[in-house]
């Protein structure tokens, strides 16, 4: 196959692909649900049917306060009144990994919500921490 044959083929076998996931992605969704019933229902009958639905009971007052809030990225940057650069350097976080969770296409694993909430509680101790690791690692490398 010549190059501009082997690129069009790769291009027609990644829309099939997409295609094939976007029908499986929909189709159960479409076939499988009843949307006039559903928009005929009254707010009532769509409660009394959620709360029937052992899948989803509302949380009780008890598992509410074991719940702990997922830190907001960008509320304590702006807090702080930091450009995402200038958070990203002080804390030593990765500038794209910021962006990503700022914009929700990645949410912080547990080790970096702490980390938020450690940077949320006392910046100053945390960038004072930073230096003296990084003093600290210097003196011994040298």
């Amino acid at each position: 196959m010549t190059r501009q044959t082997t690129t069009q083929v790769r291009q027609r076998d990644e829309r099939q692909s997409e295609n094939a996931l976007h029908e499986e992605a929909t189709s159960p969704v479409e076939t499988q649900t009843d949307w006039a019933r559903l928009e005929a229902m009254t707010n009532e009958e769509a409660l009394q049917n959620a709360l029937d639905d052992p899948d989803s009971q509302p949380l009780t007052p008890e598992l509410r306060s074991r719940l702990r809030r997922v830190p907001n990225p960008k509320a304590i940057r702006l807090a702080m009144g930091l450009s995402q650069e200038a958070f990203a350097r002080r804390f030593e976080i990765a500038l794209g990994t910021l962006r990503d969770w700022e914009q929700g296409a990645h949410i912080p694993d547990s080790t970096a919500k702490a980390y938020l909430r450690v940077i949320e509680a006392d910046p100053d101790a945390v960038v004072q921490a930073l230096g003296t690791a990084r003093r600290g690692h210097m003196s011994h490398s040298g």
